[in-house]
């Protein structure tokens, strides 16, 4: 076997790995969502909530998973083959010492500025006294999240470095079994019932930290033993890291973004966002973040040896493969977005109406789910190179492009008009980033992967046909029941795999065929 496809090998199985617990974390996370909404629903107290959740939400996309994995990953694959296991371990346990120290000044930091902050995320909040403070006091109690769950990134980059992606990938399971337990359990004892989803969050941030323990220890890893403060290596990680965490949490930054726009328009718009953004999170989370996740360290390694062509090939193997999944989903999202939410949100405090407005926030936000998980590999192929720079003025571009097309289109469409700017701005970093790829690594392969995502997309698009004739049965119009919705809603969704699969088949769609046999090979974790 080539060491090309040896690296296409082992992506496909570590990316089965981490999509399969993330699939397992986004059907909880639904359960987590729909009890959410039942309890609160898209009111002000919600709307605090996600705002709050945005702030340690954003650092944890921006410093944690975002540019400490993938600064450190590098550093930590390079030491590790150029120098050894046991340099590699004193480099590992430096930056969790180092990391340690830093994390608990951000969050002290993070709570003394909790009203400055809240005003920045959001701003229409000032107007209402009451719903400001309540934010700033959920913003204080999930800030000293941010330190758990930045141990658990660099839990993550280690672990996956040594081929284990298990325990990182189950670690969201343990926050939203958290938020359940405090929404059913916590808040119904408290004044402000929306506190005991803070609490959560925070216990499922120790909880996420505490499940990483033990496969560090198994690997060599010790949280308390003594070690040196400095390490070589950590000063190119933190010349890495801070460009890698603007160009990284682009996405993260656009939903912030969002936010405070949606913060200057009607009660209920940042749920109705919010809500819909979770939607998108998963097939973004099963595809797009296990196949990134899964990439990284084999791109590091190849880029080792500076083989392009090993790393070319990976690359159009991880993006041919991603979009094959992704194409449908989206296809799928659009067309069942208002019984799917009706299904997981209708209940309690979210009605109807706020069924129909966040239906319309998905149908954009769907919209631009191809270029999410594509930009997601391309940005993960410059961290493999080192390149930070490059993924920075995309991003600062892409930005741009949300910042204008969310003021322009938000006039006209409301809080619709945000998702579609972010699927916008997410379509322009995509095109840029695969642009500078073409320069840096040469030819990509463009030509497959454009006819590969064109037979994905004939196959998606004979799979809609069938969808739109059997869509109007689950529409959620009448009097309904959840058990006659949810029944039609899966007889949709498996008639819809059933006829992507078999158009996929017979158009000999080669990516069918890895997907068999990554189901049939036993994975290595």
């Amino acid at each position: 076997m080539t060491a090309g496809h040896s690296g296409e090998d082992q992506v496909t199985r570590a990316a089965g790995v981490v999509g399969g617990a993330t699939l397992l974390s986004r059907l909880l996370g639904y359960v987590r969502d729909a009890v959410v909404a039942g309890l609160f629903g898209a009111t002000a107290s919600a709307d605090a909530f996600f705002v709050a959740f945005r702030i340690p939400n954003l650092l944890r996309r921006m410093f944690a998973e975002g540019s400490l994995s993938v600064s450190f990953i590098p550093v930590f694959t390079e030491t590790l083959h150029a120098k050894g296991r046991a340099e590699a371990l004193r480099l590992a346990q430096a930056t969790l010492l180092l990391l340690m120290i830093l994390l608990t000044g951000l969050v002290l930091l993070g709570i003394l500025m909790a009203p400055s902050i809240v005003t920045l995320v959001g701003p229409g909040f000032r107007d209402n006294p009451a719903l400001f403070t309540l934010t700033v006091e959920l913003t204080r109690i999930m800030f000293p999240y941010i330190f758990f769950i930045g141990l658990v990134a660099l839990s993550m980059g280690i672990l996956n470095v040594f081929g284990h992606f298990a325990a990182p990938a189950l670690a969201p399971v343990v926050l939203n079994l958290a938020i359940i337990g405090a929404a059913l359990v916590v808040s119904p004892h408290l004044e402000q019932p929306v506190e005991g989803l803070a609490m959560g969050v925070l216990a499922g941030g120790a909880g996420q930290l505490a499940l990483q323990v033990p496969f560090l220890y198994r690997y060599g890893i010790r949280l308390g033993r003594p070690v040196a403060f400095y390490h070589a290596g950590l000063k190119k990680i933190g010349g890495l890291m801070l460009p890698a965490a603007f160009g990284a949490a682009v996405y993260q930054i656009n939903l912030l973004i969002n936010t405070q726009l949606a913060t200057l328009l009607p009660q209920g718009s940042v749920s109705y966002l919010y809500y819909a953004d979770r939607l998108v999170q998963f097939p973004l989370g099963i595809v797009g973040l296990a196949a990134a996740t899964a990439l990284l360290p084999s791109l590091s390694r190849q880029a080792l040896t500076g083989d392009r062509t090993a790393i070319t090939r990976t690359l159009g193997h991880a993006v041919n493969t991603v979009l094959f999944i992704t194409i449908p989903a989206m296809c799928g999202l659009i067309l069942l977005r208002e019984p799917i939410i009706w299904l997981l949100f209708k209940r309690g405090a979210f009605d109807l109406e706020a069924v129909h407005l966040t239906a319309a926030a998905l149908l954009y936000y769907a919209a631009g789910l191809w270029a999410f998980t594509l930009a997601r590999l391309a940005t993960q192929t410059f961290y493999a190179l080192q390149d930070t720079r490059t993924p920075v003025w995309t991003a600062a571009v892409s930005i741009g492009v949300n910042i204008v097309c969310g003021l322009t289109l938000m006039r006209y469409m409301g809080h619709a008009g945000l998702a579609l700017a972010t699927s916008i701005a997410s379509g322009v970093n995509v095109i840029l980033l695969f642009t500078a790829l073409r320069f840096r690594l040469g030819c990509l392969g463009g030509a497959a992967m454009l006819r590969s995502a064109g037979k994905a997309l004939g196959c998606a698009l004979i799979m809609s046909a069938g969808l739109f004739v059997t869509r109007p049965g689950i529409n959620g119009a009448g009097s309904p029941t959840a058990l006659s919705v949810g029944f039609g809603l899966g007889l949709c969704i498996l008639a819809g795999i059933i006829i992507y699969f078999s158009a996929a088949r017979l158009a000999r769609s080669s990516e069918l065929t890895v997907l068999i046999n990554g189901i049939r090979s036993r994975p290595r974790t």
